[in-house]
């Protein structure tokens, strides 16, 4: 069975039609879902319908300003991952927009490979796996945190149990670190089932 790839929701908040035009363009091709408002002060009604995974905000705008509305925005959800970009950087709005926790902070006009590689960050961080392959590592972390702590055992018990670092058995479950055979191996004896259950249930 082919492991699913989560569909990625982002929503690009700017009124410049033509930047939005091209960031859905750059996105849509990188396999994200998208899509464009050019009208901050509707953003509040949307986020609170949608399930967006990542805000690209830009600052600069009329009407309503992009501290103001990721203020707004965080009222109505605290986990959504947003990058502030502008044409004006400052410290000011620098140091605002961390404080109501903006992943990242980006100048315009921006670099695309250095735009994928914000975006690469900011779903590593909130656990959103692009790849199969990443998505595998995210399965057998959950499945493996959930056995253990199903099991009453904590990682140092495991690491007593396996022979492996406690910090390597923890990147395994938050999905930072690819396992080897032998290290799942050891893991599936230690949580007295079989190799394959650590796979999940597809």
């Amino acid at each position: 069975m082919p492991i699913e790839v989560p569909n990625v929701q982002i929503l690009i908040v700017d009124d410049d039609k033509a930047i939005c035009d091209y960031m859905q363009t750059l996105l849509e091709k990188d396999g994200f879902s998208v899509k464009t408002m050019s009208d901050p002060t509707t953003v509040e009604e949307e986020v609170r319908q949608g399930s967006y995974h990542v805000i690209i905000l830009d600052l600069m705008m009329p009407k309503l300003d992009g501290i103001e509305v990721l203020r707004r925005i965080r009222a109505i959800d605290s986990d959504v991952a947003v990058v502030i970009f502008t044409a004006h950087p400052n410290l000011d709005t620098a140091v605002a927009s961390m404080k109501l926790d903006a992943v990242d902070y980006i100048k315009k006009p921006f670099n695309v490979d250095e735009f994928r590689e914000v975006l690469a960050r900011v779903m590593k961080k909130k656990g959103l796996a692009r790849t199969p392959e990443e998505q595998l590592h995210k399965i057998i972390g959950d499945t493996i945190r959930s056995m253990r702590k199903e099991r009453e055992l904590t990682l140092k018990q495991m690491s007593r149990r396996t022979g492996l670092s406690i910090s390597l058995l923890s990147q395994i479950e938050r999905a930072e670190s690819s396992p080897s055979i032998s290290s799942l191996y050891k893991i599936a004896m230690a949580l007295d089932s079989k190799i394959q259950e650590l796979f999940g249930n597809n």
